[in-house]
């Protein structure tokens, strides 16, 4: 086995296998028995139920039966269509469910010799940041001899009740499954990086420019193997009922394909476009489909060539399968579900991401330097009091990918505390050279939110320009304890940490040669009126911060006079009287050329607020005045971490 894969519960597969081989029995699992602990967290619930393997059920048991297709099984009895919606998305992919169902070729059943049967099989997950093997034993939960809950088309297949019930074991029962996203589900299932869209509150239905774009976005998804699942919110209207066009509220459907349809140019007169945006949907139950437009005994069917209908696949049977138009889509459905399988492999035609991973947590702690329960940014005095994660972007702009993900907190329902905790995060944007971790927002801009929201992860997608980032996970109320990943992904390697000191730390080194004593915040908001360096008027500038011995500098500004830098840095300096020197330079091939410049005392009670300050050359305070005034908010403090 890969080092890679973790074992749960340290159940190593080969070792129980050699010894249910050599003592001539069948596995039964201790760590997930067949009982009702295994069927139901709360106790409450019990039902007649019988486990059998396999072999009681039918006479010729497989793992598999002609490989895996999105029709493969029926739901059961259990509210669980987002876990079946999820299968029915795996079985679209064959190098993905190979991971989930490994060597299923070695787990079969071997007809010519049954001896080598043990009754254990094994499926992988990807568990909170690691791949993780869950063993199993094959006694599956029957009622009057049929299975109870996820079961196959095919009366001798067994791939889906065994992977069901390996997930039910992770989450600590059957009745654990009961509600959930399809979206976690394929998670577990790739390692995917998961977004939900809310279509009534994005308008889709309505705002045609807002259909495309996401039309586009998912079919880029589905063609590079992702994921796409669907529901109607059950809000209001009672689950699982019918809507009028056959459609059944809060019930999960799995997206099987998602094409632009070719209409013959006959049938041009009749419609106004020449394309038309399809989508196809599987609901998990294998019956019931829509009966709207293009559903699949539709009129609309009639016009399209028999080699177009071939090619999608169409069916007419009642298998739970159906096509319709994005449109209607869009009109009918609530959520949506979507699972990017983002690319980090190197040798790919598709873009390449750059991956960044973080295991964190939500602590509380009576001390505010050392709490990190903070909550949301509405929480002001607290807000910072959470973990706190420095990344650079390194080009002028790069797209960056965001997901936080809460640990699965299913396995908690057995004592009460099963429901997700709203999680969200800020995205700020800090000082060029920061270090430590934020005490105070001053001059710093909050660049970017995440929705909030009570799901397992939330995702967020945005186009940031050149610089320095701080990234604050938040659960939505202060003070609520567990733990969670950050998944960061950016063009160019964007260095993610955490920040963890609060002020630079003190060590032998600066008993000798001092220890800083004020910390100064500045940021370089704009420039105006600068003397112009070229025959069009204009100039190129730049600034140079200095303090002490340390420097920052911003980058140019191309042919403006008045340029606007936005450019933040922070210093810790060892002599009070040290004071802040802002230089602005222009930019030359050959030479870069003084423009003027700014000296202030940052002091700690200086004013704090934005000030216009009056270029002047080198020297004194009574230096000669240049052209143009810079403008910057400076802030000091002997308290190290109080910025």
């Amino acid at each position: 086995m890969s080092s890679s894969v973790q074992l749960f519960r340290d159940q190593r597969y080969q070792e129980l296998k050699g010894q249910c081989l050599q003592q001539g029995r069948l596995f039964e699992d201790p760590e997930f028995p067949a009982s009702d602990e295994s069927l139901y967290y709360d106790s409450a619930a019990k039902g007649r139920v019988e486990w059998k393997r396999p072999k009681d059920l039918c006479e010729d048991p497989h793992l598999l039966v002609d490989g895996i297709s999105s029709h493969d099984f029926h739901q059961g009895k259990l509210g669980n269509c987002w876990f079946v919606a999820a299968c029915s998305c795996l079985a679209l992919r064959k190098s993905l469910w190979q991971q989930v169902i490994p060597d299923s070729n070695e787990q079969e059943w071997d007809p010519k010799n049954p001896r080598k049967y043990a009754g254990i099989f094994r499926f992988h997950f990807w568990r909170f940041g690691e791949w993780t093997e869950v063993v199993v034993d094959d006694l599956l939960p029957t009622e009057d001899g049929e299975l109870i809950y996820c079961r196959s088309n095919v009366r001798n297949e067994f791939w889906s009740a065994l992977l069901e019930k390996a997930y039910a074991k992770l989450a600590g029962s059957y009745q654990a499954l009961d509600g959930g996203c399809a979206a976690e589900a394929l998670v577990d299932f790739t390692g995917a990086v998961a977004e939900s869209i809310n279509l009534a509150e994005g308008k889709y239905g309505e705002v045609i420019s807002e259909q495309m774009k996401l039309f586009e976005d998912l079919m880029k998804v589905h063609k590079r193997g992702g994921f796409i699942s669907c529901f109607i919110s059950s809000s209001g209207r009672p689950s699982e009922a019918e809507t009028e066009m056959g459609l059944i509220v809060g019930h999960a459907y799995s997206v099987t394909a998602i094409r632009k349809l070719r209409l013959g140019e006959r049938l041009l007169f009749s419609f106004k476009a020449e394309k038309l945006f399809m989508i196809r949907l599987r609901n998990p139950w294998g019956k019931k489909e829509w009966h709207g437009a293009w559903s699949d005994s539709s009129e609309e069917w009639k016009k399209v060539s028999d080699a177009e209908r071939k090619n999608l696949g169409l069916t007419v049977e009642n298998d739970g399968e159906f096509w319709m138009t994005f449109e209607d889509w869009c009109k009918n459905f609530t959520d949506v579900d979507i699972c990017r399988t983002v690319n980090t492999s190197y040798f790919s035609l598709h873009k390449t991401w750059e991956k960044e991973m973080m295991y964190g947590a939500w602590a509380k702690h009576p001390e505010p330097l050392l709490n990190r329960a903070g909550g949301c940014f509405d929480n002001r005095e607290t807000f910072l009091q959470n973990p706190q994660y420095l990344f650079d972007v390194k080009k002028a702009e790069d797209k960056v990918l965001v997901s936080l993900q809460q640990e699965d907190r299913r396995k908690y329902k057995r004592e009460g505390k099963g429901d997700n905790i709203t999680i969200g995060f800020e995205i700020l944007k800090v000082e060029d050279n920061r270090r430590y971790r934020l005490h105070k927002l001053t001059v710093q801009e909050r660049v970017a939110t995440s929705p909030y929201s009570n799901t397992r992860s939330v995702f967020l997608r945005r186009t940031l320009p050149r610089g320095r980032y701080v990234l604050v996970p938040t659960t939505y109320i202060p003070g609520v304890p567990t733990k969670f990943i950050l998944r960061l992904y950016t063009d160019v390697p964007s260095k993610l940490r955490e920040l963890k000191a609060d002020r630079p730390k003190m060590t032998c080194w600066s008993l000798l040669c001092g220890y800083p004593r004020r910390v100064t915040q500045i940021k370089v908001h704009s420039a105006e009126g600068l003397q112009k360096q070229d025959r069009s008027g204009g100039a190129d500038p730049y600034v140079l911060i200095k303090c002490e011995n340390q420097s920052r500098r911003s980058p140019v500004q191309h042919d403006t006079t008045s340029p606007v830098f936005n450019t933040q840095v922070i210093f810790y300096s060892k002599d009070i009287h040290s004071p802040v020197t802002i230089q602005v330079w222009n930019s030359n091939l050959l030479s870069d050329g003084f423009l003027g410049q700014a000296v202030l005392a940052a002091s700690p009670g200086d004013p704090r607020q934005q000030q216009r300050l009056r270029l002047r050359g080198r020297g004194g305070g009574e230096a000669a005045e240049l052209p143009g005034h810079i403008s910057v908010t400076v802030l000091s403090s002997a308290d190290l971490a109080e910025l």
